[in-house]
């Protein structure tokens, strides 16, 4: 619960709903209206989706792991796409590796100015002629060696927006496995709806194409009677023409997903260019900023140094 802390959730928090508040989807969803105006009333109605949501969740994964080894005609958009997802999520996840142990030797640094800084006032203690102004730079380097934790604080602000687009990126791979999916689906439509006119092919020609059980039991057993090819053929029909209007649905669904999807996406990576531009830039300026600082404490202590 410390302040700072909380302060810096409370920002990412506000962030967050801003952007979901300028999504035209997502703004209108009545979880996202409830959350903003009836705090209770959205905790009850939580309540209600989440044991449902973490089934279909888990369901849905285990449906887009299949998909994704058994789709046949992938999209090449979607595919690079989550390539790029994978790739984008591993540097930023590095970069931020990497900004740890900066931000680790930065803490040690400052905290061997603070060492100066009693080392500089125990001496200035026996130290007649040289004593002010060993304590003077002493107190430059207190102050620096001080301002420490505020400088971690402000760069924890940076990584917090690149920890942001590590859970959009897993947003954005989820689309394109939901894509995967829809592609499945359409495709084992299709393959149904293909076989079925098949078995309507071979019915009224009395020819089987492949091998099955069906052309074995004809060959030992005799071929159907009329009356009974007749009424094979009626379910054959009916199935088809449902498997069409299947098919039909599906297209109709993936192409719509593939619309609203791709636009999406696109709007994502506008936005992503510009907050990782502008997050880098300004983590670029506090460190140069910070540097100036240490150059003038250091100034600051030599022109102590002159004045003994």
């Amino acid at each position: 619960m410390d302040p700072d802390f909380v302060e810096r959730r409370r920002v990412g928090l506000e962030n967050f709903l801003l952007r979901v508040a300028s999504h035209t989807a997502l703004s209108n969803d009545k979880i996202f209206f409830t959350f903003l105006t009836e705090v209770e009333k959205y905790s009850q109605t939580l309540n209600l989706f989440i044991a449902p949501l973490f089934f279909f969740q888990a369901d849905s994964r285990l449906k887009a792991l299949n998909a994704t080894f058994r789709v046949k005609n992938p999209d090449k958009r979607f595919a690079e796409m989550k390539h790029y997802g994978d790739e984008l999520q591993s540097v930023i996840s590095q970069l931020l590796r990497v900004r740890a142990r900066v931000a680790d030797r930065l803490y040690g640094v400052y905290k061997v100015h603070g060492n100066y800084g009693r080392v500089f006032s125990e001496w200035s203690a026996i130290e007649k002629e040289m004593g002010d102004g060993l304590q003077s730079a002493g107190h430059h380097m207190d102050a620096y060696a001080a301002s420490v934790d505020d400088i971690l604080e402000e760069e924890e602000h940076y990584a917090d927006q690149l920890k942001e687009y590590l859970f959009y990126m897993d947003s954005l791979k989820a689309v394109c496995r939901k894509h995967e999916l829809t592609q499945f689906e359409l495709e084992m439509a299709a393959q149904d709806l293909s076989s079925k006119k098949q078995q309507r092919e071979e019915l009224a020609t009395g020819t089987v194409r492949t091998f099955s059980l069906k052309g074995m039991t004809s060959k030992l057993f005799g071929q159907e009677t009329p009356e009974q090819r007749e009424a094979k053929m009626k379910v054959l029909e009916e199935q088809i023409q449902e498997g069409e209007e299947e098919v039909k649905e599906k297209n109709s669904e993936c192409d719509e997903f593939v619309n609203n999807a791709w636009c999406d996406i696109e709007r994502f990576k506008d936005q992503k260019d510009h907050d990782l531009k502008e997050a880098l830039i300004s983590y670029a300026i506090m460190q140069i900023s910070m540097c100036k600082k240490g150059i003038q404490v250091w100034s600051n202590a030599k022109e102590c140094f002159n004045k003994m």
